[in-house]
């Protein structure tokens, strides 16, 4: 057979591109060859052509394998070649086309059957060392069968990484010395496998200790692809992938056509799911997966999240197609496109894997290292309560590292070089310009609510404004930096506050961290505007002299000063120094406004609350003043009445008579009585009952509104199977039509997911329509099903807002813009209603001038920048 006419031209240089794929039409081509054709370069006459036409699927494979191999040779020699086009015409630009032949197998299903059973039981063409050719594989035998029988779902107890790290070491250091992705989708694949919480730390727990002990210099990767994410929030590295470059990739790599996509997606829910099933039903690869491993697939990432300007669109997705040609399995294509779909789905959330790093650093060290290790022969002995004690220790000290400094490349290397240890938050401590991850309150229903858990203790009432939670880092030298409550770096939206901060300072103040609100404001009358008068501002590099909208920060908390943190002293404390070290600025910077009460002003909060959802505050914050003297109480409560505190560090207090034990209704009773007492310190990444807030969308006195389901999408992660969110509407009881006000994911439990998806069942025809109804109107993003108008609901929500997307109540209150619902929460069917008596569009814009009455509009410019809200 001779060699092909045209050649690829090879690079031997690290950056240089792979010799692409031949599609299948091409090597099942061959065999349909004229016995006639003319041989080139390989010497070979008619009748090796005649005897070539006779030989078998595989023994043809190796004669085109050694073809390729005399082509590589050739080109490495410095042999012309012809631009990067190959026999078949196939550009460079389309190497991740490897299987186009969907179509092509439907129509030879024979001669595919033929090949695939030739391919998987004889000797298979191998990828030469050292050079880069290619080989037909069969897709199926690539999987890497070294890692798949590891039981990492073993108890981290009874699991020996010290029996698998020889193995794989040698393992991996035949394919590049990196360990392999491979056992990490073997890690994704257990954890996927189970809902048990335990199961799932243990899984990553023993995952994380054979990294440690085996590739230690892949720790820090590993943990971030197992959070599904590149970066800590305030280092701006997202990936910028949109859903066409994965349907893209997933369409060339798998022989996938638009169709048979849409078809697996509509079925499944989720894309990996669907890179899952593709997989499987590829028969063959016509190039040796590259075995992906941890630090490649990281870096890969990072290069996608890093490509900028033009023609980064082709590069990522030529990144995007490689990651999914190297995929080793159906299991390794589904997780590497969950990932680049940022919803990987394993529940390894932030704390979940602190546990595990800080578990999984008590039972292993890195080779070489000094650090004291616990004994997992003792602590297999322990009983499940102390067991539970000596992991707790280890979690709070990981779990703090990270809240005051939360970022995994800070943490990882600290880990491996002194374990889990008291120097650990010394090491990893509160950082100028790095944020903390800010405390966070609990959720009251009303405010008797409130009262009754803050009984008999001093607290502070403060307006809850409607903006954006800041916190704001200043250095000896003025340099501030402003994060978001997501710890997102936001210093260059708001530029007018850089300019003031350093200015604000009162003498003896070097550095700080503060905390507050930023709040849209009139800078004459110094009038609240809304959260969606503040999203109006540019959110990237904005000049002073181009702000439009002004704001003012509301300080309500101080928790470093001079490179001392303050976080351990108590709230009243704090807000002193915040309120007589800084100097105040009318409608640019001031504290926020607040009252100090007990649980006997009841009527005075009650005032509070009223004055502050007047004003267009989303309620009140209520936060803890003092310590108890003890930091040893617990609190005891006996009813609404009365509150008794008893110090559990007086032994015998709370014990039984003797000889006496605890009955289980004791302990019940006891654990339902007794609570922790609030503390007033300030504590990172917790949501404590220390800080409660009281807004006004969480009580029932509020207005509520009866909606009509009209459509749905898919859910994603676990909702995948559902419709999720669900998009509602208002009557126009004059057109008769239905009016889209919002869309609403909040307030639905599994049950009712299950239940509504049987009720609106797109695949049985059940209560759905086949396309967007003439009664209908919506402008946004088309829906997956249309719902045939049958039900109410009844849903709250905190705020009625102006909208350019929904329709609702269009023309009453604003000629180019609909009503939306801001955060909508679903309550009830209403049974008791048809869709005739669903709300109308005039009764939702009355809710809405009622809502704009409260605060009267200063002037038109104002009207004009509540018409420009979404």
């Amino acid at each position: 057979m001779g060699t092909p006419a045209k050649r690829r031209k090879l690079n031997d240089t690290p950056k240089s591109s792979p010799v692409a794929s031949r599609n299948l039409d091409f090597f099942f081509g061959k065999q349909r060859q004229d016995v006639s054709s003319q041989p080139t370069n390989g010497g070979q006459d008619a009748q090796g052509s005649s005897e070539q036409s006779n030989s078998t699927d595989a023994e043809l494979a190796r004669r085109l394998q050694a073809e390729w191999d005399q082509e590589a040779t050739g080109d490495a020699r410095g042999t012309p070649a012809n631009g990067g086009i190959d026999e078949c015409g196939e550009t460079a630009g389309s190497a991740g086309d490897i299987n186009k032949g969907k179509d092509w197998i439907d129509a030879d299903a024979n001669k595919s059957e033929r090949a695939t059973s030739h391919v998987e039981t004889e000797p298979q063409p191998v990828e030469t060392k050292g050079k880069n050719t290619l080989s037909l594989q069969s897709a199926a035998s690539e999987e890497d069968t070294i890692t798949s029988s590891i039981p990492f779902d073993e108890s981290p107890l009874t699991f020996l990484p010290s029996q698998y790290v020889p193995k794989l070491q040698s393992h991996w250091a035949a394919e590049g010395g990196n360990a392999s992705y491979a056992i990490l989708t073997r890690c994704f694949v257990l954890v996927n496998s189970t809902q048990s919480r335990i199961k799932i730390v243990d899984t990553l727990v023993n995952l994380l200790r054979v990294i440690i002990e085996g590739d230690p210099t892949n720790l820090l990767p590993t943990v971030w692809l197992a959070t599904n994410s590149l970066s800590p929030p305030y280092i701006s590295l997202e990936l910028g992938l949109g859903g066409s470059a994965i349907s893209k990739a997933l369409k060339q790599v798998c022989g996938l056509d638009g169709k048979a996509l849409k078809a697996l997606y509509d079925k499944l829910g989720d894309a990996g799911d669907v890179a899952f099933e593709a997989k499987k039903k590829q028969s063959f690869t016509l190039r040796k997966p590259k075995p992906l491993t941890i630090k490649g697939v990281y870096q890969a990432l990072v290069k996608i999240a890093s490509t900028q300007g033009t023609g980064s669109g082709e590069i990522k997705q030529s990144v995007v197609n490689r990651l999914l040609q190297d995929a080793r399995g159906a299991e390794e294509s589904r997780y590497i496109v969950r990932t680049l779909c940022q919803h990987l789905r394993i529940g390894a959330v932030k704390t979940t894997m602190l546990i595990a790093l800080s578990r999984a650093f008590q039972l292993s060290g890195p080779p070489h290292s000094d650090f004291t290790l616990k004994s997992q022969a003792e602590l297999s002995k322990l009983k499940k309560e102390d067991l539970a004690e000596i992991w707790s220790k280890g979690e709070e000290i990981v779990k703090a590292c990270f809240a005051k400094r939360p970022n995994y490349n800070d943490l990882i290397p600290v880990l491996l070089e002194i374990g889990v240890c008291d120097e650990l938050l010394i090491r990893c401590g509160l950082s100028l310009h790095i944020p903390l991850r800010p405390m966070l309150g609990s959720i009251t229903r009303d405010l008797s609510e409130m009262l009754t858990k803050l009984q008999g203790r001093d607290f502070s009432c403060e307006y809850k404004y409607d903006g954006q939670r800041a916190q704001v880092h200043c250095d000896e030298q003025g340099k501030v930096t402003i994060f978001s409550r997501h710890l997102e770096l936001m210093t260059d939206k708001y530029p007018d506050l850089v300019a003031l901060i350093p200015k604000i300072r009162g003498d003896g103040v070097g550095s700080f961290i503060m905390e507050g609100e930023v709040v849209a404001v009139d800078q004459e009358s110094g009038e609240l505007k809304t959260f969606q008068t503040l999203s109006n501002r540019a959110r990237k590099d904005v000049a002073i002299g181009s702000v439009k909208v002004s704001v003012c920060l509301f300080a309500f908390d101080l928790m470093f000063l001079n490179g001392e943190p303050l976080l351990d002293r108590p709230f009243r404390e704090r807000r002193e120094l915040l309120r007589s070290l800084f100097t105040e600025v009318p409608n640019h910077f001031t504290w926020v406004k607040s009252i100090d009460a007990t649980s006997q002003d009841s009527e005075t909060v009650l005032e509070f609350f009223k004055s502050a959802t007047d004003i267009k505050c989303e309620g009140i914050m209520v936060k803890i003043l003092d310590n108890l003297p003890n930091p040893n109480l617990k609190v005891k409560d006996h009813g609404a009445d009365s509150i008794a505190v008893e110090d559990l560090s007086v032994k015998g207090t709370t014990k039984p008579s003797k000889g006496k034990r605890k009955t289980t209704a004791d302990k019940d009773i006891e654990k339902k009585t007794r609570r922790k007492a609030l503390l007033s310190t300030y504590e990172p990444d917790k949501r404590l009952d220390s800080w409660l807030k009281v807004k006004k969308d969480y009580s029932t006195t509020f207005d509520t509104l009866d909606l009509i389901p009209i459509a749905g999408w898919h859910g994603q992660g676990r909702k995948a199977a559902f419709w999720s969110p669900i998009l509602l509407a208002v009557r126009n009881p004059e057109t008769g039509s239905l009016e889209a006000v919002c869309k609403c994911i909040s307030g639905f439990t599994d049950a009712f997911y299950k239940e509504n998806k049987a009720f609106y069942d797109k695949d049985d025809g059940i209560n759905v329509l086949g396309k967007k109804p003439g009664y209908v109107e919506y402008e946004g993003g088309y829906p997956d099903v249309w719902f045939e108008p049958k039900e109410v609901w009844e849903m709250a929500f905190a705020d009625i807002t102006l909208s350019p997307v929904y329709t609702a109540a269009i023309g009453l209150v604003s000629e180019e813009r609909g009503l939306s619902l801001r955060f909508p929460r679903f309550l009830k069917k209403r049974a008791d209603k048809s869709i005739d008596e669903a709300s109308t569009n005039e009764f939702l814009a009355g809710l809405w001038r009622k809502q704009e009455t409260k605060t009267p509009i200063a002037d038109e410019g104002q009207e004009k920048e509540d018409e420009d809200e979404y």
